[in-house]
């Protein structure tokens, strides 16, 4: 059998308005986690295990702050000649061209790139998720079921499903009905955003939506894939799901970024983020090994490299460089780059932005408290 050509999408370029001061000045997919990965980390590093070689990366919103730890893919191993890592940033000289209203407008914005790469199926992600997933399970799932979209799926809380794409999957995994973050859910299973779609139908179906608008082609807007993409191709009956069978987070809120920190403070972490087999690989510069000054200590926590510790530290991740003074308590809590808490100071239940001094306690409680500026 001839193997399809895949072009390979990851859509990185939404404002992350849910996260607040983490997002105000850096892309979403370029937050940390773990410490010492970025968030984006994980597409990449999936599409590298999965043996995918065209790899074409949506920005928009401060783009600055990724294009840097892309570092042109090589961490990778996606920096090539010919394939490999591509940046596509919104561009100006095309009546179509303008800022991308949502991922199914990135994807009409950008169609003619699209189609004169000639891919057959075209792999959309995101990267607001932490997760291990080998795509070509997707891809052969795809193509066995001759589907028009294939959608990579999760279970989740029925309370929590309003905030994703929600779906009703027969047992044969046909996908019957969809409904985008609705407020009453219809099931428990939602899209992760990742999505294999026939390349030529997605072009069809989006040059469609585009003239049912009745608007010219510059001032067409398809928003995102749930407003009518998905539910179109739903409709057409060649829509199926993948379930992902194992671990999937969404990171897309503070709430859920915290409680996915979490998850690796167990005594058995979701996946091993080193694991030889499938490593998550990333960009980082180096720095010198953890140290531990005086009384100070960490129970339960993972501690970065160029972490200088006086104080105490429980329950908590802190990325490189992070300074807890003698003195200071440090409990449930995500300390990003270059934080120091000052003396006598607690911080608990809290995520701490890069570069910033923590001079007063805070405890967020119930809710979690996000120090940034």
């Amino acid at each position: 059998m001839k193997l399809p050509r895949v072009l390979t999408l990851v859509l990185a370029g939404g404002e992350g308005n849910r996260m607040g001061a983490l997002t105000e000045k850096r892309a979403k997919p370029a937050l940390r986690f773990g410490g010492v990965y970025s968030l984006i980390d994980f597409p990449l590093s999936n599409c590298a295990h999965s043996g995918l070689e065209n790899i074409w990366v949506v920005e928009q919103f401060q783009a600055h702050s990724l294009n840097h730890h892309l570092a042109n893919g090589r961490p990778w191993d996606l920096d090539r000649t010919y394939g490999g890592l591509q940046i596509l940033p919104p561009q100006q000289g095309e009546r179509e061209s303008d800022w991308h209203q949502g991922n199914a407008d990135a994807l009409w914005r950008n169609r003619r790139f699209l189609a004169e790469f000639g891919a057959d199926l075209i792999l959309v992600l995101s990267a607001d998720a932490v997760y291990r997933f080998d795509y070509r399970d997707a891809i052969q799932s795809h193509l066995e079921r001759g589907a028009h979209v294939t959608m990579v799926t999760a279970q989740v809380e029925k309370e929590e499903a309003s905030r994703f794409g929600n779906v009703k999957i027969t047992p044969k995994g046909r996908v019957t009905k969809f409904e985008y973050k609705p407020e009453n859910p219809i099931s428990r299973d939602v899209t992760c955003e990742i999505f294999v779609y026939d390349a030529k139908i997605l072009l069809q179906t989006l040059d469609e939506l585009a003239k049912r608008t009745g608007n010219p082609p510059e001032e067409a807007e398809l928003g995102d894939f749930g407003d009518e993409l998905l539910p179109e191709l739903v409709a057409s009956g060649k829509a199926f799901a993948h379930p992902i069978g194992g671990y999937w987070r969404d990171v897309g809120t503070v709430e859920s970024y915290f409680e996915a920190h979490q998850d690796w403070l167990q005594s058995v972490p979701p996946f091993e983020l080193d694991d030889p087999q499938w490593p998550i690989w990333s960009h980082f510069k180096p720095r010198s090994s953890a140290r531990f000054e005086g009384e100070g200590y960490a129970l339960n926590s993972l501690i970065s490299p160029g972490c200088r510790i006086a104080g105490e530290v429980k329950n908590s991740i802190l990325s490189p460089g992070v300074v807890v003074e003698a003195g200071a308590r440090v409990d449930e809590a995500i300390l990003l780059g270059d934080v120091t808490v000052k003396s006598g100071v607690m911080v608990r239940r809290a995520v701490v932005d890069e570069n910033q001094t923590v001079k007063k306690s805070v405890d967020g409680g119930e809710k979690i408290t996000v120090i940034g500026g």
